[in-house]
């Protein structure tokens, strides 16, 4: 009985000061002005204390959810998810603030940093300094940020990011192509021939003006020898001889690690 009564005290005494650590924490930020919120997030965002970061820019929002420091918060939170690697969580304030915030003049900035955020999804830090097949990874990140790049050249043409936004949009353009290219020459190692042959003629339907059209009539040529179906395999040969000697595929140089490589600092913070 008294070995119960000590357990209920330590167990009461450990709740009591757990309260009393949480309530230091609220009483430290209760009475923080709007432009204090912003700056402590701020400067935590500086030194790359992300959890310190996202913390005082939630409590902004949430108790000044229209003061000025409003949409810029919406932002800045966005991109600290995105560097404390949640992605989804990025992805949720930024349409949350695409959606709350129609006219703003940050927007083109919002669709740019969905872009980023899906451009880098799903790589690991060795991937992102050494060279890497990209289009090796899920396609469906990679589809996401040529939709999110495609609405800042469509919407925002003139603004600074929709360059850099274009550059990205062949860039990725060009990997979709090649995650067909390698889906065709995985069926042709297995002997699916067929699949083989679907995945190639995707490829010349969808993405002819890329890099990966003429691997994908070679591909077509060598399953059809290996179908049996000769005609169909020298339609293929024909196609390709004569693309090649009127100079019709696109050779591309090779990416510069720059596209990967480039930090979100070199965008930047500053929307003003």
């Amino acid at each position: 009985m008294v070995k119960l009564r000590i357990l209920s005290v330590l167990i009461l005494s450990t709740a009591l000061s757990a309260c009393s650590f949480f309530g230091k924490d609220e009483d430290k930020t209760r009475d923080w002005s709007a432009n204090k919120l912003y700056s402590e997030a701020s400067a935590a965002l500086q030194e790359d204390d992300y959890e310190t970061a996202i913390k005082y820019y939630e409590k902004l929002e949430a108790r000044y959810p229209f003061g000025r420091y409003a949409q810029q918060a919406e932002l800045d939170v966005a991109y600290a998810y995105y560097k404390s690697g949640e992605p989804e969580s990025a992805i949720a304030a930024l349409n949350r603030f695409i959606q709350l915030n129609p006219t703003s003049r940050f927007l083109a900035y919002a669709y740019y940093m969905k872009g980023m955020v899906n451009f880098n999804r799903n790589l690991d830090f060795i991937s992102r300094f050494l060279p890497t097949d990209t289009s090796q990874r899920d396609p469906g990140a990679t589809a996401d940020a040529l939709n999110d790049f495609g609405e800042v050249v469509k919407q925002f043409p003139n603004s600074e990011y929709a360059p850099d936004a274009a550059q990205r949009m062949v860039y990725l353009h060009n990997n979709l192509a090649r995650h067909e290219i390698n889906a065709a020459r995985y069926y042709m190692k297995r002997g699916a021939y067929v699949a083989a042959v679907n995945r190639a003629k995707y490829v010349i339907e969808k993405y002819q003006r890329t890099p990966s059209a003429k691997d994908a009539l070679e591909i077509m040529a060598e399953a059809y020898e290996k179908l049996g179906m000769p005609q169909l395999a020298d339609d293929a040969k024909r196609v390709l001889a004569m693309n090649e000697k009127a100079g019709n595929f696109v050779i591309l140089p090779e990416q510069k690690r720059s596209l990967l490589g480039k930090a979100w600092n070199a965008v930047g913070l500053d929307r003003n």
